[in-house]
């Protein structure tokens, strides 16, 4: 069914409920263990956010990201971030072609889904440049501004435990990614599974099942969900509570916290919470899937303080506390 053959608003996300599943099926043929990851990426994309994984070596992030690229149809582009890769590397350059004119050779970032393999590897100019791409969705080169392709979508990866040689990414510049997923280890039957599979010859085909016009078909359909405004303000209340010195902060942010979320965590919530609702099979988000988003859309915008260091508190715990 194309997009343009339904009847009303209701029809449309109940297909995007059934493609979603059709999507979280095919993915699941390759990636084991991480079906909440997988589902945290999905509402990532059609919130038109960006995602930071961060995980240990070997928990196949990187197959994830390929995977999903594969099921979507969309160009995909990896990029390695290392300490001496440059802005030009990934947005392109100029060069002076046969006829001895100048002329604009793109980059990686002109793509769908850009894997950002190790983005704390490489140095602040280069981060910016990509964080800019996130954000506007658009680059600069040569005096010249350049739109990206759309979907545009941004899957960053981090190493958490490799600490030496890295740029971490300022907090500014985390507020551009909607998620930051925590992937853990696979539980001991989904290991066995990946063991026995990938220590053989099977081999999976994946099928694609969206489109690049039916994402953004989609897209635009989330932004139309209504909320109702018990659920608008619980999620800009929560936002509110983790601001430490201010009048809606909550005890434990003004005991632990240095800063807390600004208002795009606001926006993100109520954005998660409409996709998370969709996938869950209900036309307009409550507060359990503002609940079911908070962790992935907090994590990264609210800073301890030295209390909350000393006393081995971790953010997640503050937001649970908070929730």
């Amino acid at each position: 069914m194309q997009p343009m053959n339904f009847k009303n608003d209701a029809e449309a996300v109940d297909a995007l409920k059934n493609k979603v599943d059709q999507l979280q099926a095919e993915i699941q043929k390759r990636i084991y263990g991480q079906d909440e990851i997988i589902k945290q990426v999905l509402i990532s994309l059609f919130s038109r956010g960006h995602c930071l994984l961060i995980g240990v070596p070997g928990l196949a992030k990187t197959l994830l990201v390929n995977t999903i690229a594969e099921v979507l149809g969309l160009k995909y582009s990896r990029i390695q971030f290392t300490p001496d890769l440059m802005p030009s590397d990934i947005i392109g350059t100029e060069i002076l072609d046969k006829d001895r004119e100048f002329k604009f050779i793109r980059g990686p970032l002109f793509a769908n889904i850009i894997l950002a393999d190790e983005i704390n590897r490489t140095p602040p100019k280069t981060q910016a440049a990509l964080l800019e791409a996130m954000q506007e969705r658009a680059v600069t080169a040569a005096g010249e501004r350049f739109l990206l392709d759309r979907p545009f979508f941004v899957l960053a990866t981090q190493n958490p435990i490799e600490q030496e040689g890295t740029y971490p990414l300022p907090e500014a510049q985390l507020d551009r990614f909607m998620f930051s997923v925590w992937l853990d280890y696979p539980d001991f039957e989904d290991e066995l599974t990946i063991v026995r599979n990938t220590t053989s010859d099977y081999s999976t085909e994946l099928k694609e099942i969206l489109s690049d016009e039916e994402i953004k078909f989609y897209q635009k359909l989330v932004l139309k969900i209504p909320v109702n405004d018990h659920v608008l303000n619980y999620a800009v209340s929560l936002s509110a509570k983790t601001r430490p010195g201010t009048k809606m902060a909550a005890p434990i942010s003004d005991k632990y916290l240095k800063w807390g979320a600004g208002p795009r965590a606001s926006q993100y919530l109520v954005l998660g919470a409409k996709t998370h609702a969709v996938l869950s099979g209900k036309y307009s988000p409550d507060i359990e899937d503002v609940k079911a988003v908070a962790k992935s859309i907090l994590r990264h915008r609210i800073i301890k303080n030295y209390k909350a260091e000393a006393e081995n508190i971790s953010v997640d715990q503050i937001i649970q506390e908070l929730l």
